[in-house]
């Protein structure tokens, strides 16, 4: 009889978990959020490890490890931590690890890029075990957002030597709502548990999978074999390749992509210093065609370098639509004519298909104002240190990511504009740098989003890119998986609250 009440007792727990089978498209590296520099390793270490801020579901800045902050003025922030929070392997999470946590990060034995997020912190001061005071050398726009940098248990990095080889970076030990299984191996199944003293509840569904899946091609398949229970999917996949079997099984999600394409002139070319002629380009190009031809309309039109929806976006911005005519008329008060008509190169790289489509259908429509434009492809890394990066192009078709709290200096100020530096087109306008010097010292979330709407305005206007399309993110959801939430974030931001039946 014992054993017949465990057996049952066994089939019951077992008939309750849940696991959440996701895909992969490479193996991490180290998931360690102050080395974790490529997709998959963020990924993975997104679920283990908790910063002191995080957004909630409308892009605002929240706390996660910290249940309170505060600027005492406008270089000091303070931070008050949320108690009770626990490591994964029982220890209590306080305020020594945020400390541990810094130092490391400054270390000259950990090499990582986030260090420069971090240099105009003169100090970290820990007032009690539950609140810390960070002190900035000066105010900084980005003084609460670096801290949603994943924090590392000090008990157990004070005991490693090379925190880039350590063992700690394959079996890594956080606050999150998931832990690893066992130490993750190269195109091997991920395996995470439900973290049970997670706050402020465990997350509901068990345990999330990661199959290592390589190709896009091999995820749908995969999908539509009903083994994945997320996936993306492309235009072309849910316009024609979608059967009733598969719409009976997954929700699609549909939401603008963060991220854009464009093209950008050499500005320090002649034939593309007057903007009139930038301008009558802009006119030329429909961008709505371009998207319903791309992206079965799956997309919408990008107006400017900041993101649709976010409080950097101007509302009240007009943008210059699709007009022929108008680009025609442009040409003809500059002098050209079908004897003399407007000529430039544009270049990009192969490798992408949807780029290089672009490419033909602007071409083709640039020829209908008597714009005659030429295309080269090359292989990405060429592209970028022979083209690119050297300036040597008259126009390339490239694309960027979108952030909730953009930095516009890397692209849009003038000390960007230099051999490596990302202003590589050379825009220059100093109106603009000033906007962004000055934003940078402004730690107001809303007075900061009124200067880059300035910001957003001028560098719209000025033409320096034509800024093309923003493509949707199609994500399908197993309909068994309830209380999805989908936001400017994504659609993860409440996976805790998940059930999947």
């Amino acid at each position: 009889m014992k054993l017949l009440i465990s057996f049952l007792i066994l089939f019951v727990i077992l008939i309750q978990s849940s696991t959440l089978q996701l895909s992969i498209s490479s193996s991490p590296s180290r998931v360690n959020p102050l080395l974790a520099t490529d997709s998959a390793s963020s990924e993975i270490a997104d679920w283990i490890f908790n910063g002191l801020v995080k957004f909630d579901k409308d892009g605002n800045i929240i706390g996660d490890l910290a249940k309170k902050f505060y600027f005492e003025n406008n270089t000091t922030l303070v931070f008050e931590l949320r108690k009770g929070i626990k490591w994964h392997d029982g220890e209590i999470f306080d305020a020594e690890d945020i400390l541990y946590t810094f130092n490391l990060l400054k270390s000259p034995k950990l090499l990582t890029p986030y260090k420069d997020n971090f240099k105009y912190i003169k100090s970290v001061e820990i007032i009690n075990l539950y609140k810390i005071k960070v002190v900035y050398k000066e105010a900084y726009f980005k003084a609460l957002s670096i801290w949603m940098m994943g924090i590392l248990p000090e008990h157990l990095w004070k005991n490693e030597n090379n925190p880039m080889t350590s063992k700690l970076n394959k079996m890594p030990i956080g606050t999150g709502s998931y832990m690893l299984k066992k130490a993750f191996k190269v195109n091997e199944k991920i395996i995470l548990e439900a973290n049970p003293d997670y706050l402020p509840h465990k997350p509901n569904i068990d345990t999330i999978k990661y199959n290592y899946i390589g190709d896009t091609s091999t995820e749908f398949i995969t999908l539509k074999a009903k083994k994945l229970d997320i996936g993306s999917l492309n235009p072309l996949q849910i316009n024609r390749q979608l059967n009733d079997d598969f719409k009976s099984y997954y929700n699609i999600i549909e939401q603008p992509s963060q991220s854009y394409t464009y093209m950008g002139f050499n500005l320090r070319k002649e034939k593309f210093k007057n903007k009139k002629i930038r301008e009558a380009l802009n006119y030329a190009i429909d961008k709505q065609e371009l998207i319903d031809l791309l992206f079965f309309s799956h997309g919408k039109i990008c107006n400017g370098p900041f993101m649709p929806n976010s409080p950097v976006y101007p509302n009240n911005y007009k943008p210059k639509g699709y007009n022929p005519e108008k680009a025609k008329e442009i040409l003809r008060e500059l002098g050209f004519t079908k004897d003399n008509p407007f000529k430039f190169e544009l270049i990009t790289n192969t490798g992408n298909d949807i780029r290089i489509n672009a490419s033909q259908i602007i071409q083709y429509q640039l020829a209908k104002v008597g714009i005659k434009m030429s295309i080269r492809t090359m292989e990405w890394q060429s592209f970028l240190n022979t083209v690119v990066m050297p300036h040597q192009f008259e126009a390339v078709l490239m694309g960027w990511s979108l952030s909730l709290i953009p930095d516009a200096h890397s692209i849009w100020h003038s000390e960007g504009d230099k051999q490596g530096g990302f202003n590589f087109i050379g825009y220059r306008n100093k109106i603009v740098d000033n906007l962004i010097i000055k934003s940078q010292k402004i730690i107001d979330s809303i007075k900061f989003a009124k200067e880059y709407q300035k910001i957003f305005k001028l560098i719209a206007n000025d033409t320096p890119y034509i800024f093309l399309y923003i493509p949707n993110s199609i994500t399908v959801v197993n309909k068994k998986i309830k209380g999805i939430n989908p936001s400017v974030i994504g659609i993860m931001h409440n996976q805790i609250d998940w059930t999947k039946d």
